[in-house]
């Protein structure tokens, strides 16, 4: 074979990962199996998952290894017979814990925290979302420190080692503390400036999406908007706030913001990384709940975005939970269940497909109405030839009347929330004359 005939393969190695994890007594069951979301996370972090996997069931995990002696053999076995590259963990580790289970399969270890912020490494594309990430993996990474350094303990009394090495530790230490200050400088400093912007726009009605991370939330905002942004059929596809304009069917405009979908164990040190980003959704007007009613385990996953949002903003509970994929819904005895679970709770609850458009019309109604519900009716007369005047309440949504009056002035009602109120007056001619209309 001649130099040039040779083909040489540029694909990058993918790494060879094998799961286990324990289960506690706490821990809900997953519908595919024990390990089905950590398999899935493994290849939204671009490894191949090999062999079938273990699982310990544990009332309590072991402090030195969290698994028993045995399955510690057995796992290690296991995934040296499969070949694999390393060890994914189903289950957040002590630096302990980590430090011992490596030892003893003599491969890399990876847990929960660590895969999940691997992904967010890779997803995060703004300046404050890789601060975000970089501020959670130093979070993450400060009490494992020692755990990088084992390579010193296998000369541990060789001359010249010992004293280098704590030195090297402490400054490694001494470095990351300062490096997790100047990221929360940072952040804080991007957080005031999206504040600002934010406080900028709040004549606009805004309506926030959260959920499980692949409930269909991208989907649905391009959905609405004619919006074109990122929507994949993997975990957190979406990493940062996008917001884009909403126009409703009586031409009224609205913001519709999409963020970061959550996670069952979503590690607290990340939930705190990107408090800003989520507030920033969690504060809005409207807030919609999106469930992928498709998945069996969409009740956990209920659970889990109730938990954190809890967390980020104590009281906070959803307007609207859609209930979206109903294309791919075959069981309809659960969905009644999943409803069931929202009875007597003060939320609307609308039945969709983002991807067929079937009951987009409801939610559509549902918002319009809540919108309806936080907006006044407003009387606008504008001086014969004021044309600007007319074109700005034209603009801000439908007229419900528009007539002319006895003195020549033309009478235009609308319906306005307080922000857009607040924007039309400080924008109209100064010959233009609002009133609160009586209904």
């Amino acid at each position: 074979m001649s130099q040039r005939d040779r083909t040489i393969s540029t694909d990058r190695h993918k790494e060879r990962v094998f799961p286990c994890g324990v289960i506690l007594p706490d821990q809900p069951d997953e519908s595919g199996g024990p390990l089905s979301e950590v398999c899935a996370l493994v290849k939204a972090a671009d490894a191949e998952v090999v062999g079938d996997g273990l699982v310990q069931a544990r009332s309590r995990p072991n402090p030195a290894t969290l698994f028993g002696k045995g399955k510690v053999e057995e796992i290690g076995d296991e995934a040296r017979r499969v070949g694999a590259d390393a060890i994914v963990v189903d289950n957040d580790l002590t630096p302990a814990q980590g430090r011992n289970l490596e030892k003893a399969w003599e491969m890399r270890v990876i847990d929960r925290s660590e895969l999940i912020l691997d992904i967010f490494s890779r997803r995060a594309q703004t300046q404050q979302a890789r601060l975000q990430v970089e501020l959670a993996q130093n979070i993450y990474m400060m009490p494992r420190l020692r755990r990088m350094w084992t390579h010193l303990e296998r000369m541990e009394g060789a001359i010249g080692t010992r004293g280098p090495g704590e030195t090297q530790l402490e400054t490694d230490k001494r470095l990351l503390n300062k490096r997790v200050t100047d990221l929360k400088r940072e952040l804080s400093t991007i957080e005031r400036r999206k504040q600002r912007e934010v406080k900028a726009r709040t004549g606009e009605f805004v309506v926030g999406l959260v959920g499980y991370t692949n409930a269909g939330k991208s989907t649905l905002l391009n959905y609405l908007t004619g919006s074109t942004e990122f929507a994949a059929d993997m975990p957190f596809a979406t990493l940062d706030t996008r917001t884009r304009r909403w126009v409703l069917p009586d031409k009224r405009t609205v913001l519709l913001s999409d963020t970061v979908g959550f996670l069952q164990r979503l590690p607290h040190h990340l939930v705190a990384s990107f408090h800003a980003t989520l507030e920033e959704t969690l504060h809005a007007d409207l807030l919609l709940h999106v469930v992928d009613a498709s998945n069996p385990d969409a009740d956990h996953q209920m659970n889990a975005v109730d938990e954190v949002l809890e967390e980020v903003s104590p009281h906070l509970k959803p307007d609207i939970v859609v209930f979206n994929k109903m294309d791919r819904v075959s069981d309809r005895l659960e969905l009644a269940v999943l409803t069931e679970r929202l009875a007597g709770q003060q939320v609307d609850v609308v039945h969709m497909s983002s991807k067929t458009g079937d009951g987009v019309q409801e939610l559509i109604s549902l918002v319009t109405q809540r919108l309806d519900e936080r907006s006044g009716l407003v009387d606008v007369f504008a001086e014969p030839g004021d044309g600007k005047t007319v074109a700005l309440v034209r603009s801000m949504g439908a007229l419900l009347e528009e007539q002319v009056e006895d003195d020549g002035a033309m009478r235009l009602r609308i319906r306005l929330s307080p922000g857009a109120l607040g924007v039309l007056k400080r924008q109209v001619s100064p010959g233009a004359r609002i009133e609160t209309a009586i209904p």
